[in-house]
């Protein structure tokens, strides 16, 4: 499986391609600030064509881009996909930052933020599985960071990868290595990241390699063994 990870210009938040190869159909997850040209030469390097846009969350900084990125196939337009709870912060997700944070982004790309809803938007909930470009997919609500708070589940893993790792999932702001999603922003939740993290992350077997919105992949059994938020849950 081909997974090819950078951070956006911004908030060093992580945007993965996933395709079977190269030279196939991919996903794009979580496309920030700033990544539509690296986006770009990573299609070409690879030869990739994307099929379909996976977003783990409502936040700005994790769908900024989706809008130019759906339409970069145009005529053709591609879906995006998000949990239904989520889905509207895709309305006009600027609107719900508070205006520091605003004034922070216009500030440091010197320009007024705006912003278009994407053309296909499908909405998707927890238990779904869905097939996009040959890979296929396992849907896992797990709010607390947001209402609609996902991660995406593939029975595969990155080529080169150690041999104790057989299956991948990306967490979004779920779980980080070492930490997790802040609950104190608009929509979040301490006790439902509780449940999550209690219900949703600690049953993940350990060898499931994990991919996070933000930071370093780690795998399922580092975080169970070292993560402090994950410590005393499953009593």
């Amino acid at each position: 499986m081909l997974m090819i990870a950078f951070p956006a210009a911004a908030f060093a938040t992580n945007c993965y391609v996933v395709a079977q190869g190269p030279g196939q159909e991919c996903l794009v997850v979580d496309p920030g600030i700033g990544v539509v040209e690296t986006l770009r030469d990573v299609f070409t390097e690879h030869r990739l064509r994307p099929a379909a846009v996976l977003l783990t969350h409502g936040h700005l900084d994790h769908v900024y881009s989706v809008t130019p990125v759906c339409r970069s196939t145009a005529p053709a337009v591609l879906p995006a996909y998000i949990h239904a709870d989520d889905r509207y912060r895709l309305a006009d997700p600027i609107s719900l930052l508070g205006p520091g944070l605003v004034g922070m982004f216009e500030q440091q790309f010197g320009a007024k933020a705006s912003w278009t809803e994407p053309d296909d938007i499908v909405t998707v909930t927890d238990g779904a599985q869905v097939s996009i470009a040959g890979v296929e997919l396992s849907c896992w609500h797990a709010p607390g960071h947001t209402e609609g708070s996902m991660m995406f589940g593939i029975d595969a893993v990155p080529d080169g990868v150690p041999a104790d790792l057989d299956r991948t999932m990306v967490t979004g702001d779920v779980v980080f290595a070492g930490s997790i999603g802040r609950t104190d922003l608009s929509g979040g939740s301490d006790t439902a990241m509780r449940e999550s993290l209690r219900n949703v992350v600690l049953p993940l077997a350990d060898s499931t390699l994990l991919l996070p919105g933000h930071g370093p992949a780690t795998t399922m059994k580092r975080e169970r063994a070292t993560n402090p938020y994950l410590q005393g849950l499953g009593a």
